[in-house]
């Protein structure tokens, strides 16, 4: 079960958040996000070229090793029933995550990296035909890279089993072939660039990473 959360009444800096009705794991993993500094405010050019007043670093909670351990729990608890062997994910963002729930379930972990622009895999990774694959990545925004991850795995004949994450901001935009998991689902809202609230605009802007 996910949740979204409401749209904030505003995105400065320094104003409260109010959240709906949240489950108890739900409440832990926003918890976590916050202890750890993870969730920032301000104006941020995220990953998929959109703008938001919100951004989940998801490296911050990586440096706690307690934290990202519980995240892999949690993210394992459902992915009950899924059948995989492999654990695939994104550079940067789902390198920590995905090699957590990886360890975890005692499954062989590989990553994608980026190569003129476009996700591929490197360093003598490779995947067989009918090989059983889960997609692991931290925060999904317009799941590019999701995608590409699942291109990936159907070109040599694989099998995507499941898509998990930690966050879908996707506000249901973010759609795939197979099954898709994640611990928090939030409707922050994102902007094109040149349709920013005055608000937004007022903010330099800045590209934390993943």
């Amino acid at each position: 079960m996910t949740v979204r959360m409401g749209e904030m009444n505003s995105f400065l800096p320094g104003n409260a958040t109010r959240f709906g009705a949240m489950d108890p794991v739900q409440g832990e993993v926003l918890d976590i996000f916050k202890r750890t500094k993870a969730l920032l405010t301000g104006h941020f050019v995220l990953r998929s070229g959109l703008h938001s007043g919100h951004f989940f670093q998801c490296a911050q909670v990586c440096q706690h090793m307690p934290e990202v351990e519980r995240l892999g729990e949690l993210l394992a608890a459902r992915l009950r029933g899924v059948e995989f062997t492999t654990v695939l994910a994104p550079a940067m963002g789902g390198l920590v995550i995905g090699q957590e729930v990886a360890r975890q379930f005692k499954k062989r972990f590989i990553f994608a990296e980026k190569e003129n622009d476009r996700l591929v895999l490197r360093r003598g990774f490779t995947l067989a035909p009918g090989e059983k694959v889960l997609v692991v990545e931290d925060v999904i925004t317009r799941g590019g890279r999701v995608q590409e991850c699942l291109d990936i795995i159907a070109q040599p004949g694989g099998t995507t089993a499941a898509v998990a994450v930690l966050v879908d901001r996707s506000q249901g935009q973010a759609k795939f072939s197979v099954p898709t998991y994640s611990l928090m689902e939030i409707s922050f809202p994102t902007y094109p660039a040149d349709q920013l609230p005055p608000e937004l605009a007022k903010l330099p802007a800045t590209k934390p990473g993943s």
